[in-house]
């Protein structure tokens, strides 16, 4: 089982308009991949592309599936960048884990990567989570710099209670667990780029979200020090320096309104 994480959480992501009754059965993403010699211990980075169920007055059970990768020292033990997926059926409180560390995700033969596996800086991956209508899993498909999709394994729809039909959120970005003396750089100062941005149905057609705010919104904490970019073309780019902690006090808070003028300037810490 995956222990609570202790640290604090920045992030700066895209959020689908969504509400509780919203229906929504997967997405793709292409990311790029980054190495990060910065990281520090207690510092631990992911972009992650995450499909999840809240449940109106249930928030502290939460369902999601994650993947992406992730610079992640306190769990891989490295500090290199890892392919990484994880399961939960109530906010990791007792159940999901991180890649295969419990029963949980079934891999299958012949996938063209393995959780965990270490990524090479500088490429492109494109993950692709999505519910298929003949046996109602979760399904992973992964593919290196634009190849074909290939299956990488399943979540089985038994793991989850309010995700075992379908989602109603859906979330693209970086997210930076910390240490809280600091707040360390979402990819240290780089911005990541997120083309073929796509939503599935439940008959597997994909479609492109509207715009902010009807199909995407964007949640950025510390906006002085992390943004996202206006959400168009099917893509977006997000990260920034990160800030040390006594720049705290000058933190800001971007939930539903519209993104900088500017997507290519960086913040100031």
């Amino acid at each position: 089982m995956a222990k609570p994480r202790k640290f604090l959480v920045d992030r700066a992501i895209y959020r689908s308009s969504s509400s509780y009754d919203s229906v929504l059965y997967g997405t793709i993403v292409t990311l790029s991949v980054h190495e990060l010699p910065s990281t520090k211990k207690g510092q631990d980075v992911e972009a992650t592309i995450a499909v999840s169920n809240f449940q109106q007055g249930h928030t502290g059970n939460v369902n999601a599936i994650h993947a992406g990768w992730a610079i992640e020292p306190s769990f891989y033990g490295d500090y290199k960048t890892h392919f990484s997926v994880r399961w939960t059926a109530d906010r990791y409180k007792s159940t999901g884990c991180i890649d295969l560390k419990c029963d949980g995700f079934v891999p299958v033969n012949y996938a063209p990567i393995t959780p965990g596996d270490i990524l090479q800086g500088g490429s492109k991956i494109s993950i692709k989570i999505f519910k298929k209508k003949d046996d109602g899993d979760w399904w992973l498909y992964f593919s290196h710099d634009g190849g074909n999709m290939t299956a990488v394994g399943f979540w089985p729809k038994k793991l989850f209670n309010s995700l075992a039909d379908h989602a109603n959120r859906i979330t693209w970005g970086g997210i930076l667990w910390e240490n809280p003396a600091h707040q360390w750089g979402m990819g240290s100062g780089q911005e990541k780029i997120l083309p073929q941005f796509k939503m599935y149905s439940l008959s597997g057609n994909g479609y492109v979200p509207a715009p902010w705010p009807a199909g995407v919104h964007p949640d950025v904490t510390h906006m002085n020090c992390y943004q996202v970019s206006v959400f168009t073309d099917d893509k977006f780019h997000y990260g920034g320096p990160g800030e040390t902690n006594d720049k705290r006090q000058e933190k800001n808070h971007l939930t539903s309104e519209q993104p900088p003028n500017n997507p290519q300037k960086q913040p100031v810490c």
